[in-house]
Parts: structure tokens; C-alpha cells; sequence
């Protein structure tokens, strides 16, 4: 019946779609096809379009003005950026003197799930990256026969979404009862079970794919096995499961807020982060649009929606408020400053990051218009990306200004460390390497190549990645007893990971990005992406160079996270029960007496 249908709809198509001839005179009077004239191929005239060229060299004037406009802002009202309490003493609370709750106890097993899912995506990904240095065999092991390369990919892209948001959903659980100053109950049986769903979802769908590639699912294929999206390959059963399981994580963030929410504008920080963590499962649900029965350029259109708005947009929104809110439980800045802070935030990345989403689009199907916006407003991508960069040397100079004036040490160096990190990550990874194939006259030619790889593993780990690993750290501070905590482990997986991600990109993703996009501008698309070239001797050595980085970032950073979080379940904190907001605080704050009458007021 299925195929009779989608025999039907076929046909259906046809009759609607102009014959060949009107279509390739249609395509002559706009002067470009219907994918704007991709892909590059001399063979049949494919060239770039006018709109191609012109729109590249005008987001490159956007990207150039609006970050003047930025640093002139920035320079002009101080209001904006992170600000100190700069008279303030700070008394920073010992990991052991803070109460936790059974909720914030249970996310000790989540940060467990999210190190061990992380050592797993490394391992999937080096297993991928073997297959393009050596497709004959892993060492000597015919691995292909269990475990194909397209089936290694698809994990190793899933699971770097599955270990990101097992991180967030746990460091939500943790600091909500911190904003409301109480925990209701059950809190803790219901992260439990969240985090049972999320483990059937993650383990089933990476078993459903298995099988799907291997014949094993027949026509359930799609819902059990591999939808064949990238970033939404898991099945639409288990699709449907993480999007319920998300909406249950709000709700219970939301009953642990509700009754500060009563006393509270819209506005103000506890609604933000509620909102925050909402727009999460609401715009991954947005994927269910994209289905294999759809026509690609719609499928594609939703798809991205999850890539960019998702990805790109609202976790980026749901990290700014996380950063905020921890440096405002830590005494760090005021409130008044972190909602400041949010909100110049929110409109930089809508400007760019809404409308930025066409940059996906430009030859699959869209209207040229797409080609304008996705060029303007993804160059406009870079300007909050390069105020976060300037924020990235805030942090360490406020942090240390704070612990000068703390009577007790400050206990998160390498949580915040990480952050820093994020923001380095973000203009690096993001804004330039994002923005050198969002130019519309690279995308043309580079669409594909290695170049795409090298972003996105700057950006999602880099970003993403990097601020699971500092807010896991942050909380299993509180989790585990003091004199169990490894400042060595946690430096030993900074260092290790940042300086593994840098090899990665600049001894191998970024060279072969290069050289493949010199290969597809030279002699055409087709001829960059055929397994001679990708195969050559000059592609392999640039491919066996990245291992020394690869084996830095599993054992000096996938494996010391791992053994953090494997001590906090097994030295968890004992559980207390909260009876004063003041319990949950993890600063004393101690304001300086006010200023005598017709002295200087302290902003």
C-alpha cells in the first residue's frame, strides 16, 4: 500500500512539474537552474550566479559594519558586558557547607551517562576518521563487516547531541532549586526517570540504526532505524521520545519554579530561564517536519531548523542563561547585569541567527531571495560571536578581581576555565570558520568537502562541548566531598581536549578543507568528492596526522572527565533537606555600608 501510494504522489509530482523543456527555458530566462546553479560542473555550464557573487562581497561589508557598530556600542555604555559587584566581599561556600536536594543528587548519574556517551562519540569518531586514512582495514581488523563507516558517522554526529544535552538537562535539574530556593517532591524519582527514558532513546536508536543498515527492520526502517538526516538520523519513534522526554524536563524545571515564577515579572531572570530551556524541545520537535516521504527541499527546510535555529540559536540563548545564572548564585555580578547581559544577547543572536538559518538553503531548491538573506544576516552571525570573544577576557579578569576581595577560594577555576574556552571556540569555530563557508560563493563550491567538518567540530565541540564539560564540572564540585575532587584531572582534561580539538582542526580539517575546495573551484565538484581524490597519498598523510590529537582528546580528556563523574556517584554527598532559601546560596555576599549623604552613589 506504501508504495502504491508514493507511486501516486509521484505521479502526481510529474504532472505538476513543467516538461523538461519549459523547465530548461525557464532556467535560461532567470539565467540560473533551479539550484542556483549547483553543483559546479564546467561540464554542463554550472558557474556561480550573480546573486552568488554579489552577496558574498556585501556580507562581508555587513560583517565589517556591524562589528564597528558592536565596539562603538560596547565602548559607549558601559552597561553593557559583565560587570563585577565591584565593592562587594565575597565569601565563597566550600562544595561540603552547600545543601543539595534529591533532584540535584540524582543529576550525579546524568553527568555519568553524559562522560561515558562522550568517550563513546571519540571513539565512533576515530573509527570514522580511520576509514578515510585507511579503508582497507582498522589495524588489521576488517571492522567494516560490524561496524561500516556510514554507520559510524551517523553514531558519531548523534551521540555528540546526546552527550551535549544529557549535560544540560542535568545542570537545569541542579540549578532550579537553587533560583527557587526549594525542591518539591518527587523531584528526585522523576529525574530518575528522565534519565532512564534518555538512555532507552540513546541505546535504542543507536541499535535501530545498527539493524536498519544491516536489512534487519524492513518497512519499519523509518521508525525504528535510520531516517537518513543528518543530525535527525535516529527514527521517528525515538524522535517522538526525546521530544516528550524534553517537554517533561520543562515541566519539571517548571514545578520546581512555579512559585517563585508567581512573585516575578515575565521579564526577569527566572521567566528567561524558563523560557530558555522551553525553546529547546519546541524547536527539536520541528524535525518531525522533515520526513523521508517529503519532497527534499521541504524536508531540507525544516531539517535546518533543527540544525541552525536549534543548534546555532537556542541552545546558544539557554547557554547565555546558564553562564548568567551561575555567575549570579555565585555572587559574581548582580542580577540587573546578567538580565542586561540576556537580553543584548537575545537580539544579536535572533538578528543573525533567525533569518541566518537561509545560508543552509542556497542551492537546495530555495528561491535566490534566500541566497540575500542567508549572506547578510549570517555574516551578522559573527558580531555576537565576537562580543562573546571580548567577554571570554572579562571572565578571567573579573573572576580574579572577585577572588582578591573572597575570603575563601573560589572552587570552580576549571568550570570557568571551559567557559572561557566556549567563548574562544565560538569565534573561532563559529564566527570564522562559519563564516568562511557561509560566503555564498564558498558554499558553492565547498558544500560537502572537509571544510563543513571543520566547523562544525570547532563549533559543536568546541562551543557545546566544551560548556557540558564546564558545567558538569561546576556541579560535581557540590556533588562529591572536597578532599575527593582532582583539580589535576580536571586541568589534565582541559588542556587536553582544547589542545586536541586544535589538532584536529589545524593538521587536518582545515589543510584538507583547502585543498579539497582548491580541487572543486580547479576542476569541479564532482572531481573533489570522488574516492580517488579523497584516497590520494597527499589526503592520507593530512588524515594519519590527526591521530597523536585524536588519542590526546580521548585519553588526556574523554577518560579523566569520565573518572570525575564516576566519583561523583560514588562519593555523592549526603542528601539535606532544604528549609531556607538561603541554603541553597553558594556566596555570602557582604555589600559595602552605603556612601555618606552627597557622596559618589555606587552603580
Amino acid at each position: 500500500m506504501a508504495h502504491h501510494e508514493g507511486d501516486r504522489r509521484n505521479g502526481l509530482d510529474q504532472q505538476r512539474r513543467p516538461p523538461l523543456g519549459v523547465r530548461v527555458s525557464l532556467a535560461h530566462q532567470l539565467g540560473y537552474s533551479y539550484t542556483n546553479n549547483w553543483p559546479p560542473e564546467p561540464l554542463v555550464g554550472n558557474e556561480p550566479t550573480a546573486n552568488t557573487v554579489i552577496w558574498s562581497m556585501l556580507s562581508l561589508g555587513a560583517l565589517l559594519g556591524g562589528i564597528g557598530l558592536l565596539f562603538a556600542a560596547y565602548g559607549r555604555w558601559r552597561v553593557l558586558g559583565w560587570h563585577g559587584r565591584e565593592q562587594a566581599t565575597l565569601s565563597f561556600r566550600a562544595p561540603g557547607d552547600v545543601a543539595l536536594t534529591p533532584g540535584q543528587r540524582a543529576t550525579a548519574w546524568f553527568f555519568l551517562v553524559m562522560a561515558a556517551l562522550f568517550l563513546i562519540q571519540t571513539i565512533t569518531g576515530a573509527a570514522a576518521e580511520h576509514y578515510r586514512a585507511d579503508l582497507t582495514s582498522f589495524f588489521g581488523v576488517d571492522l567494516a563487516r560490524l561496524f561500516p563507516y556510514n554507520l559510524m558517522r551517523t553514531w558519531h554526529v548523534q551521540l555528540a547531541i546526546f552527550w551535549v544535552a544529557t549535560s544540560f538537562l542535568a545542570a537545569g535539574i541542579f540549578l532550579a532549586p537553587m533560583i527557587a530556593g526549594h525542591e518539591p517532591r518527587l523531584q528526585g524519582l522523576l529525574a530518575y526517570g528522565l534519565l532512564g527514558a534518555l538512555a532507552l532513546v540513546v541505546f535504542g536508536s543507536m541499535g535501530g540504526e545498527w539493524a536498519g543498515i544491516f536489512g534487519g527492520l524492513d518497512r519499519v526502517w523509518q521508525w525504528f532505524g535510520n531516517q537518513g538526516w543528518e543530525y535527525l538520523d535516529l527514527g521517528r519513534f525515538w524522535q517522538v521520545l526525546l521530544s516528550v522526554g524534553l517537554f517533561a524536563w520543562v515541566f519539571m524545571l517548571w514545578r520546581v519554579l512555579r512559585r517563585r515564577l508567581r512573585t516575578e515579572h515575565k521579564g526577569n531572570m527566572p521567566w528567561m530561564f524558563l523560557f530558555a530551556a522551553l525553546a529547546i524541545p519546541a524547536f527539536y520537535t520541528v524535525g518531525l517536519l522533515a520526513s523521508p516521504d517529503s519532497h527534499f527541499t521541504t524536508a531540507d527546510f525544516w531539517r535546518f531548523w533543527v540544525v541552525h535555529l536549534w543548534v546555532e540559536d537556542f541552545l546558544e540563548l539557554f547557554t547565555t542563561v546558564m553562564v548568567a545564572y551561575i555567575f549570579v548564585l555565585l555572587g559574581v555580578v548582580r542580577e540587573r547585569v546578567a538580565l542586561t547581559v540576556i537580553y543584548l544577547d537575545i537580539v544579536l543572536y535572533s538578528m543573525g541567527g533567525v533569518i541566518g538559518t537561509m545560508h543552509h538553503l542556497y542551492f537546495s531548491g530555495e528561491p535566490a531571495e534566500h541566497m540575500a538573506l542567508g549572506a547578510f544576516f549570517s555574516a551578522a552571525e559573527v558580531i555576537p560571536l565576537t562580543f562573546l570573544t571580548v567577554e571570554a577576557w572579562t571572565f578571567l579578569q573579573l573572576g580574579a578581581k572577585q577572588q582578591s576581595r573572597s575570603r575563601t577560594p573560589f572552587p570552580h577555576r576549571w568550570a570557568v576555565m571551559f567557559l572561557v574556552s566556549v567563548g574562544f571556540w565560538n569565534f573561532l569555530g563559529a564566527g570564522i570558520f562559519g563564516f568562511l563557508i557561509n560566503l555564498p560563493v564558498i558554499s558553492y563550491y565547498e558544500i560537502g568537502t572537509a571544510l563543513t567538518a571543520n566547523h562544525g567540530h570547532a563549533a559543536m565541540m568546541g562551543v557545546y562541548g566544551m560548556l557540558a564539560i564546564g558545567l558538569a564540572l561546576f556541579c560535581l564540585r557540590y556533588l562529591m566531598p572536597e578532599e575527593r575532587w582532582s583539580e589535576r584531572a580536571a586541568r589534565i582534561a582541559f588542556w587536553s581536549t582544547n589542545i586536541g580539538l586544535a589538532w584536529m582542526v589545524f593538521a587536518t580539517l582545515f589543510p584538507l578543507g583547502i585543498i579539497q575546495l582548491y580541487e572543486s573551484i580547479n576542476h569541479g565538484y564532482f572531481q573533489a568528492r570522488q574516492l580517488k581524490f579523497i584516497t590520494s597519498p597527499t589526503n592520507a598523510f593530512f588524515e594519519w596526522l590527526r591521530l597523536p590529537g585524536d588519542l590526546l582528546f580521548i585519553l588526556g580528556g574523554a577518560l579523566p572527565l569520565l573518572w570525575l563523574c564516576w566519583k561523583g556517584v560514588r562519593y555523592r554527598v549526603a542528601q539535606v533537606t532544604l528549609d531556607e532559601h538561603e541554603d541553597v546560596l553558594f556566596t555570602e555576599v557582604t555589600e559595602p555600608a552605603p556612601a555618606p549623604a552627597g557622596g559618589e552613589r555606587q552603580a
